[in-house]
């Protein structure tokens, strides 16, 4: 009886000291939407700008896409409110954001008299007429406003720009998604492959535009002019996508070497001091580094077409080459693991297991002491178990772990959603802190068989990696 006395007096007070906290949250008010802010005459709590200011901007992006008003005026108006957007602080920038996303949103009673109409009109002479105006009505004014920001010579980049600002405030506030799908749809038409200029970028290539590879670079920091001369040398060859509204900006490049077989380290490609590779004998193309340079074009995808132009390219320039293969990071690799050490051992017999176990002196081994070796990785001889079992997680890892059908790895979801497979683990691949970071100094290759994309390409569409027999083999211990 005392115990239950004890924990309802516990429980009261608990409950008595939440209640002051609970009811100053429920006071907080919601945030307003723009169509109350524009019907206010106050600002209130944290908004940027006041209702003046805001039914200010909303004229002047009405403004821009005026039925009487031509694209060329259009977009000079567009202009003005992009160059109010350039001196406006984030949170009023915001705020524009939300009237692009509440004031400038598909007409619903329009839409769903349309899709009546369309529904109505299936199967009859009308359905195709139905469709189109169900197709118009799905248009909103907001895709209008921002095509006519794209006319002004510096659009593009405003547009590509503030998708990038967007983009990590979408998780906070879901009212901005709508204005991050209308410019992701309008970019992936505004940005086809079919628009794109592939040009190689050599040491020849003017300094701007050599300093954006030392800016964007995303998997091997270029450290200085030498190494960027020395990925720039006549055994190399460097390809970037260019638009011609962004025409000094690659909206991706990929670094390649020539050499004569598939390489399992980074460290001599990136080798300041080592003597260029004989063309001559050059057989294979090794994609060592591919970097997307415009955060604001997430979700756009060029890397597939890239790689086929410069296979292409390549080819036409060196006949003697048949084999396209990457050095790859796996930087998902070491926080799987973590994640999934017990599980790894758990798939070990009875004689692996205690083969690992003498090697991290305790039996049976545990995930602790599985990591904390690998750690070590680098001191690892040939025979180690543990660095057998660290090729084994990793093997798994790359060929046969699957979230939502695509493999977890982002490196590998952009190579085998290409048709690449997994072809070799390369140990030491990568040495460096950053290497070892990522995946304790592994590296991978993706093999490009040329006559085999679209079977590896169906193979992921069933959810099969597809992988080489040594690749296999290391996932079936």
């Amino acid at each position: 009886m005392t115990n239950t006395t004890e924990w309802i007096s516990r429980s009261v007070s608990r409950l008595r000291s939440a209640a002051p906290a609970a009811e100053k949250a429920s006071k907080a008010p919601a945030p307003r939407s723009t169509h109350e802010r524009l019907q206010a005459t106050l600002r209130r709590g944290n908004e940027a700008l006041s209702p003046r200011a805001l039914r200010r901007l909303l004229a002047d992006l009405q403004e821009v896409v005026a039925p009487q008003v031509s694209e060329i005026e259009g977009g000079r108006r567009a202009q003005a409110v992009a160059a109010w957007y350039a001196g406006a602080e984030p949170e009023e920038r915001r705020d524009m954001w939300l009237l692009l996303c509440e004031q400038f949103a598909p007409d619903a009673t329009r839409f769903q008299s349309a899709r009546q109409r369309y529904e109505a009109a299936a199967g009859t002479a009308d359905e195709g007429q139905a469709e189109i105006s169900l197709r118009r009505a799905l248009v909103s004014p907001r895709t209008r406003l921002m095509q006519r920001f794209a006319v002004f010579p510096e659009g593009m980049r405003f547009l590509v720009d503030l998708r990038a600002e967007l983009l990590p405030q979408l998780k906070s506030d879901k009212r901005l998604v709508a204005l991050d799908a209308d410019l992701e749809h309008l970019f992936s038409t505004w940005f086809d492959v079919a628009f794109l200029e592939l040009r190689r970028l050599s040491w020849d290539s003017p300094a701007s535009l050599i300093e954006k590879l030392i800016k964007y670079e995303a998997v091997h920091d270029i450290r200085s002019w030498a190494d960027l001369k020395n990925r720039l040398d006549s055994d190399r060859r460097c390809y970037g996508f260019f638009h011609p509204r962004l025409p000094n900006e690659p909206l991706i490049f990929v670094e390649v070497a020539l050499v004569d077989h598939i390489s399992s380290s980074i460290t001599p490609l990136l080798d300041e001091a080592a003597a260029p590779a004989d063309l001559k004998k050059a057989t294979t193309a090794i994609f060592y580094s591919i970097s997307n340079t415009q955060p604001g074009l997430r979700g756009v995808s060029f890397g597939d077409s890239l790689i086929k132009h410069v296979v292409e390219t390549l080819t036409a320039e060196f006949p003697r080459l048949r084999t396209f293969a990457t050095l790859s990071p796996i930087p998902g690799f070491r926080a799987w693991l973590g994640k999934n050490a017990g599980a790894m051992l758990e798939r070990l017999d009875d004689k692996r297991r205690a083969e690992l176990g003498r090697a991290l002196g305790a039996e049976p081994p545990q995930a602790a002491q599985l990591l904390a070796a690998a750690d070590k990785a680098l001191e690892l001889d040939a025979r180690s178990p543990v660095r057998q079992a660290l090729l084994e997680c990793a093997a798994c890892y790359l060929g046969r772990e699957l979230q939502d059908g695509k493999p977890v790895d982002a490196v590998a979801r952009f190579h085998l959603g290409n048709g690449a497979r997994v072809e070799r683990l390369n140990w030491a691949g990568d040495p460096s802190a950053k290497g070892m970071k990522q995946s304790y100094g592994l590296m991978v290759n993706y093999l490009y068989d040329l006559k085999r994309i679209d079977k590896h390409r169906s193979l992921l569409a069933q959810g099969k990696i597809p992988v080489s027999n040594d690749i296999d083999s290391l996932c079936r211990v």
